[in-house]
């Protein structure tokens, strides 16, 4: 049951908003769905009325001046981030900001900085941060599970951009922001910064294995300008040395997986549910020369709710963490800030594919403090 103090939420980006956004927002006992957004106004209407949602705009202006709407949450494609999250800023709303942040780490650092002028809660949708699974891993290795690390091993294959009757769309173009680092290395360098801390350098290597797709509008064939298998080599700022694979176009029983070798034990995280990228996380650790077990996720940490799409649990508590960020005026964390970190790798990464070589990549401090950019 809402309370008077709800927040009210206006939804830009209607995509994975409406399968993920609209019924998380809805769910949370803190937040409102009051209005949405879409360019076609009829189409704005008819999921404002499927949905129960009082507004329907054609323009970000419109939804700008409710003054029901206290907060914004934006889940379009990459490449209208920046924009549309800046005139949210602007305008003092508080945002919800889906991964990768912007195009490039710039435009992230300017959102970062001008949340933090307008006194406004800004996050990103970074959920690896909120799974039971993976909050039980974060725990085992910040109780020295593990001892010294030696060598981490990631792995996140997936099936999204297989079959290669799959129409073109943005995530073909890069100018766009499209490709499988942004949709899935975003994530994977936010988990990495938060479960083992800052990369000093790294190398990647990125590839197109569908190489055309067929345009729906035009029915011509158009090359695919972005990746979607990335071979990515780190080295974080301890000395460990960080091997990371991601594909969206291989079909793999071992979905997502991360293994972390250290001098007193092994620890792992994996899943197997090819259908749902958040359901279905369990963690194994052995210590040397004892076999692999599985460990007990506590009760504590599972969802109190499960919805069929498993996104949505995760998403609840990255709203309920941006709720609470709202409320006490406190900057949270994952904050915008996490944003320009995962986007500073994303960076590095197309600089290392186009020098073929290492890249360092900067310190997060010294990019957000001086003018440090990424050629």
């Amino acid at each position: 049951m809402k309370n008077q103090n709800t927040i009210g939420v206006a939804i830009i980006g209607t995509g994975f908003g409406q399968k993920v956004h609209i019924p998380g927002l809805q769910a949370h006992h803190r937040t409102a769905v009051v209005a949405v957004y879409h360019r076609d106004i009829n189409k704005a209407k008819a999921i404002a009325e499927s949905y129960n949602i009082r507004h329907a705009c054609d323009t970000i202006a419109d939804i700008l001046a409710l003054p029901e709407v206290q907060a914004v949450s934006i889940s379009t494609p990459p490449f209208l981030h920046y924009e549309m999250a800046k005139k949210v800023l602007q305008a003092g709303k508080h945002l919800l900001l889906e991964k990768p942040t912007a195009l490039n780490a710039d435009e992230a650092k300017e959102l970062y900085q001008l949340a933090r002028d307008k006194g406004v809660i800004a996050t990103v949708d970074f959920e690896f941060r909120f799974v039971p699974g993976w909050q039980l891993f974060a725990e085992l290795l910040s109780a020295d599970y593990v001892g010294k690390k030696r060598l981490i091993r990631i792995d996140w294959l997936g099936s999204s951009r297989a079959d290669a009757s799959r129409p073109w769309n943005w995530y073909s173009s890069q100018e766009k922001g499209g490709g499988a680092l942004g949709s899935l290395g975003s994530h994977a360098f936010d988990y990495i910064y938060w479960l083992f801390g800052p990369v000093r350098r790294l190398s990647a290597h990125l590839s197109t294995a569908i190489p055309t797709r067929v345009d729906p509008v035009s029915s011509e064939v158009k090359p695919v300008e972005t990746d979607d298998n990335c071979l990515l080599t780190l080295e974080l700022a301890d000395g460990t040395p960080c091997q990371v694979t991601i594909s969206a176009v291989v079909h793999a029983s071992r979905t997502h997986w991360v293994e972390v070798y250290g001098d007193r034990g092994t620890l792992i995280v994996g899943s197997e549910n090819q259908k749902d990228y958040i359901h279905g996380f369990r963690v194994w650790g052995s210590q040397p020369g004892k076999p692999l077990t599985e460990i007990e996720i506590p009760q504590r940490l599972v969802f109190p709710k499960n919805y069929t799409d498993g996104r949505i649990s995760a998403f609840i508590r990255v709203v309920d963490r941006w709720v609470q960020g709202i409320e006490t005026q406190q900057e949270i964390v994952p904050s915008l800030r996490e944003g320009v970190y995962s986007q500073l790798l994303m960076d590095s990464s197309h600089e290392s594919q186009r020098q073929s070589s290492w890249v360092d990549v900067p310190e997060l401090e010294a990019f957000l403090a001086d003018d440090i950019q990424i050629p």
